[in-house]
């Protein structure tokens, strides 16, 4: 009867430490998801994102929580560093629409959504690799017009 029961300790034990396992990966993986919405009245609904240093991959969703289309008031997420936002916004407005409004091939564009309108939501998948938590980064929209108040800090959490 003893061993039985120590089987079954073992078991209960070994079973409650793998859920443990699966659950704090889980909740590490989730650290490394933001959201964002922006709103019709050229609003973020947060001025900070954050994620901890050790994620090695970042995976943004955009929603756009207005009901204007695209053409009038579209919204994108763009990611800096933060001295290169201005110019980057600036130089992206030749770019187009199509382009959102990003110039093609920007080395200095760390990851962007394409243009959201009223309603519609996007992700993007980007990696930290050659970040730092010691450099300043700014996310923005890059819509002509928005980036000078649709904008904040993003950060990496050492």
């Amino acid at each position: 009867m003893k061993a039985k029961s120590t089987a079954l300790r073992n078991v209960t034990s070994t079973s409650l430490i793998g859920l443990g396992l699966l659950f704090a990966s889980q909740a590490s993986a989730n650290e490394c998801e933001l959201k964002i919405a922006a709103t019709d009245a050229m609003q973020f609904d947060t001025k900070e994102l954050s994620v901890p240093a050790s994620c090695k991959e970042v995976t943004l969703t955009l929603t756009h929580t207005g009901t204007l289309p695209k053409a009038a008031m579209g919204h994108n997420w763009v990611l800096t560093k933060a001295a290169d936002m201005s110019a980057v916004a600036t130089e992206g407005m030749s770019a187009g629409p199509d382009a959102a409004y990003v110039k093609a091939g920007d080395t200095r564009v760390i990851a962007h959504t394409p243009l959201v309108g009223g309603g519609e939501s996007t992700s993007i998948t980007f990696s930290t690799a050659g970040m730092s938590a010691t450099e300043a980064y700014q996310f923005f929209c890059s819509f002509p017009g928005h980036w000078a108040i649709m904008q904040g800090s993003f950060k990496l959490k050492a």
